[in-house]
Order: structure tokens, then C-alpha cells, then sequence
């Protein structure tokens, strides 16, 4: 993520939680931990607390072979990705282990059962078509009314990058009449629920 777009999750998170006090923050795909320690920050700030779920195992753009790919993150025991070390490493130096809560699994699976609202939702998950059709299915609706749905790697121009999120995302929040547009920095979108 680049910084602008860092700093512009910062300001959009900090916006959420100031206007729903006490109420969690949840990213979606978290990684290594970059984007965490921007929300992080925030959730530590006004005291709540910032749920990070990732499987750990890499998006399908990681994956050996692939562009993204990153042989240092991969566990050789086992000759898969494994980010959770460097996850956790990256929440330990920053200080924000009293904020974040990771959560390790499969999005579809821990969306299925969530049941808490939230106040601030940051998709950065699986950018394959039935990944990212999930998470806004499984997730959009415990945003709560009032607060943002942010989303990474939108891509309006083809040419610019993949399609899932803008496709499965960012166009169904839009069509559903529950989310319009704040704000758009490179390829974030920051959404508000108005329903």
C-alpha cells in the first residue's frame, strides 16, 4: 500500500471511529501487516479494538509464479506462504499488540458466524472473482449504518490492475443503495453506510 493511500485509510478510520464511539474495526486481509499498523494506530487512539483476519497463506496473486510473489515469506517445512510471523513481528514493533487482534482464517468461514458491527470495514483480501464476491457478501452487512467501507485495489480502467474488487465490490456496494462514495485515493474507495 502506498503511504498516500495509508495515510488516506488513516484519516477515513479515524473519521469512522470518531463518530461511532466504542464500536471495532475490521480489516480484511492483513498480510504482513502494513495497512494494520495505519488502522492500528487509529483503533489504539480511541480506545477500541482493530480485528485483523488473514489466512496467512497469501492471495492468488502471491503464489509462487505469479508477480507479487515473495520467497521469503514462504515456510519451507511445509513449501507454502506463511505471513502470520511476519504479521506478528510487524504488531510487536509497532507496540499495537493491546489494539489488534488477528484472526487467523479463511474470510468466508469466520464472515459466516460474525455477528459484532462495526464501525470502520477495510477489504484487501483475495482479489479472485469468487474471494471478493464473498467477502462484500459475508461482510458488507455488519457495517453499521453511518459507518466506512473502504476497499483496496480498485481498478475503474482495466489496464490499471485487476477486477475482482472493483467488480465484486465496489460496483455491488454502489448498485445496492446502502453505500455511496466519500473519497477515492489511487486505488482506495472510502464508502459510507447510509442504510
Amino acid at each position: 500500500m502506498p503511504a498516500e493511500e495509508g495515510d488516506a485509510l488513516w484519516e477515513a478510520a479515524r473519521a469512522a471511529t470518531a463518530a461511532m464511539p466504542g464500536m471495532p474495526m475490521l480489516e480484511l486481509g492483513s498480510y504482513c501487516g502494513r495497512s494494520t499498523v495505519w488502522l492500528g494506530d487509529v483503533a489504539e487512539g480511541a480506545g477500541i479494538l482493530l480485528f485483523a483476519l488473514d489466512h496467512h497463506r497469501g492471495s492468488e496473486e502471491n503464489q509462487a509464479g505469479w508477480d507479487h510473489h515473495d520467497i521469503e515469506v514462504v515456510d519451507e517445512r511445509i513449501g507454502k506462504m506463511d505471513t502470520l510471523p511476519f504479521f506478528r513481528a510487524t504488531i510487536h514493533d509497532a507496540g499495537l499488540e493491546g489494539s489488534v487482534v488477528g484472526l487467523v482464517g479463511r474470510s468466508p468461514t469466520i464472515g459466516a458466524t460474525w455477528t459484532t458491527p462495526l464501525s470502520f470495514l477495510f477489504i484487501d483480501g483475495g482479489h479472485g472473482e469468487e474471494p471478493a464476491r464473498l467477502d462484500y457478501e459475508r461482510w458488507t452487512p455488519h457495517v453499521a449504518v453511518g459507518g466506512t467501507l473502504a476497499i483496496h485495489d480498485v481498478f475503474p480502467d482495466p489496464a490499471d490492475g485487476g477486477r475482482p474488487p472493483y467488480e465484486q465490490i465496489y460496483l455491488p456496494a454502489l448498485a445496492s443503495d446502502r453505500f455511496e462514495e466519500r473519497a477515492a485515493t489511487g486505488s482506495l474507495r472510502i464508502l459510507t453506510r447510509t442504510s
